[in-house]
């Protein structure tokens, strides 16, 4: 009998989510912010903990669209994540950040748990940034950029608060997502 390990081409992988990780592509919507409001919980619980010192003041999510840049937004003013958190959870496809910190604080209701929620917004998006700031004291924000291959590049940026914006420049065929129907 043989064992081994089974391989995964990266440049394989991102045409088969962009096309077929979820058969309806509104729901990178409800994952990205399903994603926002975990970084909020998990703020309140480092606060509820006392690891968070004062007042976390304001949590709220926004979705911002930006027509004329096609650019959708999501903001939260959550947790956010260090360089290092950066590189351990955006670039391993499948490894949930949610499932390690529930494992940590097994009280805790987090909803993400699988890991691929995020990758569902190259369903929709030619690039996609994270500009993100961790609630840890003496934190650097860092400006993570990836086009749908596995080719990402991150830099240093500046950002006033903690959190994290998610930024989707909307691809042509999905453009009705920056459609403003209220």
């Amino acid at each position: 009998m043989q064992t081994g390990t089974i391989s995964v081409q990266t440049e394989n992988i991102f045409p088969i989510i962009k096309k077929f990780l979820y058969s309806d592509h509104e729901i990178f919507l409800r994952e990205l912010v399903s994603n926002a409001v975990d970084a909020t919980t998990k703020l309140q619980v480092l606060a509820n903990r006392g690891d968070v010192k004062g007042e976390i003041g304001d949590t709220t999510i926004e979705v911002i669209l930006e027509e004329a840049e096609k650019r959708l937004i999501i903001r939260d003013k959550g947790i956010g994540m260090t360089e290092e958190e950066v590189l351990k959870y955006l670039n391993q496809i499948a490894f949930s950040s949610a499932a390690e910190f529930l494992e940590k604080n097994k009280d805790s209701a987090i909803i993400g748990h699988f890991g691929l929620g995020f990758y569902s917004a190259f369903m929709v998006a030619d690039r996609v940034e994270v500009v993100t700031k961790s609630w840890q004291k003496g934190a650097k924000a860092v400006r993570w950029s990836c086009e749908g291959s596995p080719e990402f590049s991150m830099e240093e940026v500046k950002k006033a608060g903690r959190g994290t914006d998610i930024i989707l420049y909307i691809n042509e065929e999905n453009k009705d997502f920056l459609e403003n129907t209220a």
